[in-house]
Order: structure tokens, then sequence, then C-alpha cells
């Protein structure tokens, strides 16, 4: 019933290997356990995406398609879900990590408020000299607060999707009980 629920929302193998960009890669993207449907290679999938989305801010599904291939986890998942960092998101998530980061290193990177980081972006420019220096100010908090993000992050929805998973299928199994019961009543 779960796989059911996740397979529709998925493409299949043979339009993905078909696709002009991605013909290049030929049997890779038909082997079957890039696309199996089960409560392992969705979380893995989930997961792999979470810890790419929010480790590196670019190239992230290059990785996360790398990654799922390797473990075996499924394709689609793991690349939609590096869309955990997008356009809306990608702000708040880098700023509270290098918040935590800058927390957990005990407070050694520059002071940053959102109205700080948003100036001094705006003023930075790629000719300039200055924005290698602000880029490593904030660097070791940064990459500190996004590495752990992005660690118990993947292993949170790898965790919770196995649990809820497994819920499902317990849940499916009382039912599927309870009906046979009362059908030997009747």
């Amino acid at each position: 019933m779960v796989a059911k629920r996740v397979k529709k929302y998925l493409p299949a193998s043979d339009k993905v290997s078909q696709h002009k960009m991605l013909r290049w890669l030929g049997p890779t993207l038909t082997k079957p356990s890039l696309w199996q449907i089960n409560r392992r290679s969705i979380a893995l999938g989930l997961a792999i995406g979470v810890f790419w989305g929010l480790l590196i801010p670019l190239a992230q599904i290059p990785f996360a398609a790398l990654a799922a291939v390797l473990l075996r986890a499924n394709l689609a998942i793991a690349v939609t879900s590096t869309l955990v960092t997008n356009p809306f998101t990608f702000a708040p998530v880098y700023f509270l990590a290098y918040q935590f980061g800058d927390w957990l290193l005990g407070d050694q990177g520059a002071e940053v408020t959102e109205a700080m980081l948003a100036e001094q972006m705006s003023q930075i420019s790629v000719t300039s000299t200055g924005w290698i220096d602000r880029i490593g100010d904030v660097a070791a908090p940064l990459f500190t607060g996004l590495a752990l993000f992005a660690t118990v992050g993947s292993l949170l929805c790898y965790l919770l999707v196995s649990l809820l998973w497994r819920l499902a299928i317990v849940l499916r199994y009382r039912k599927r009980q309870r009906r046979f019961a009362n059908s030997l009543d009747d």
C-alpha cells in the first residue's frame, strides 16, 4: 500500500533513461535496484538527498545521484529530496547553520546578523578582493553547522521513514487480523 502511493509519483526508469540529457548514462539508469520501492531504498534515498541537499550549496543533484547509484538507493527520491534547500529555504538554513556552528565552536566567528549578511552580500562583487576575506570569516562555523545539520537530518529522515513505513505495515496487518476475526464471528 505504501509502495503503491510512492510509485504513482515516481517516473518510470525507461522514461528517465530515454531523456536526451541522460541517455549517455545508458544501462546505469535502468538498474532495478535504483527504482525499487521498498522501505530501505526509499529511506536511504531520502537520507542521501537530504544529506547532500544540506551539505553543499551547488551540484547537490549529481552528488546525490552518484551516492544513490553506489548505495543502491532509490534514485528519484535521492535526487528530489536534495530540494530540501531551495531558493526559499536556502538563506534561513544557512543562517541557522552558521549560528549553530558558531555556537559549537565557541563564538569564534564574526558577529553576523541577517541584515549585516544581506548588506555584505550586496556590497561584494566578484572582482573585489575583500569577498574572500569575508567568506573566510564565516567558513568554519558555517561548514561545521552544515555538516552537523546534514548528518543529523539525514539520519533522522532515514529513521523516520523506516519507522513510519513499519508502522503502516503493522497497522495494515492489525486491520486485516480484525477483519478476519470479525468474519469468523459472523
